[in-house]
Order: structure tokens, then sequence, then C-alpha cells
């Protein structure tokens, strides 16, 4: 009985931080969501703190892989990479702090296009406590709008948040 609920309460907790219906289709919500990534192929700009940023998107592995391309005034280059893991949707980002967090999408909301990531798991990372972006909120506006918001985690907690309002250009 104890093992029974030790699992139970187990599985609760997962159900909980993936913010999921225990009755949904995880894969369903996936799919959607990848699919609804695939329409922000093309350019992007956005006015930031730092500057001006651009993105770039684009599909590649036969349409099984969405490639983000950042670029902008006062920063390295970065890459991130959606794909669907089965039932799962997962991006990798190569971030100019040296390493590599995967996060896992935990909650897509169709109508309001607002599509969550969190924290997977990282490579590269030189120290448990060292500085890398740990969650991603993506608000999918329109065909030629979007938003983002990327937490940068630091000895176990958030640090910051970098936010943008993106615009189609292309």
């Amino acid at each position: 009985m104890r093992a029974q609920l030790l699992l139970m309460a187990g599985w609760l907790a997962v159900t909980a931080v993936q913010g999921a219906d225990p009755k949904s289709d995880n894969r369903t919500d996936a799919a959607a969501a990848f699919a609804r990534l695939k329409t922000l192929v093309g350019e992007w700009e956005a006015d930031t703190q730092k500057g001006k940023d651009h993105l770039s998107y684009e599909l590649t592995g036969g349409g099984t892989a969405v490639v983000e391309r950042e670029t902008a005034e006062q920063m390295p280059g970065m890459l991130t990479v959606y794909h669907l893991d089965r039932d799962r949707l997962i991006l990798t980002h190569y971030c100019m702090a040296g390493n590599q967090p995967r996060m896992q999408a935990r909650a897509f909301n169709p109508a309001s296009g607002d599509l969550q990531f969190q924290f997977l798991d990282i490579t590269n990372l030189s120290s448990p406590g060292a500085g890398h972006m740990h969650n991603v909120r993506l608000r999918l506006v329109d065909h030629d709008h979007f938003q983002s918001e990327w937490q940068f985690y630091e000895d176990g907690k958030p640090k910051f948040s970098e936010t943008a309002t993106y615009v189609r250009v292309r």
C-alpha cells in the first residue's frame, strides 16, 4: 500500500510539473505546438534593451526540426533547435554562455498561442551553479507577431529574464 501511495504521489507530482491534465493526450499537444512553431519560418526583428535583435527560422531534416538563429548588435550569435521526440516537444539552446540547455514543452494553449518550456537537462555546464537559460515562454500572437521570455538561472535560482516582442520582416 505504501509503495502504491508513493507511486501515486510521484505520478501526481510529475503531472503537476508538466502542467497537463492527466487525461490529456500529450502527443497531440506536442504535435500541435510543433506545427505552430513551423509557422515562424522567416525573418523576425525586435527592439530590445540591448538593441536590435534578429531571428531567422528555417525547417531542416525534412521538416522534422525548426532551427532558430539569433543575431544581435552586441552579442554573439546563438542557435536553438526545436523538434519532436515521440510525444514530447524539445528545444536545445546553443548559448553564448557556452552550454546547451534542453527544455521540454510543458504547456501549450492553442487559443492564445502560449507555449511554455521548462528545463530538462544541460550539457557543458562548467559547475552546478553556473549560469544558463532555464525556462522559455513563447506567445505566438498571430502570423506576424510573437513574444518571447527567456529565463536565466544562476546558483539554482532565477537571475534575470530577457523579453522581446518580434515582428515578421520576411
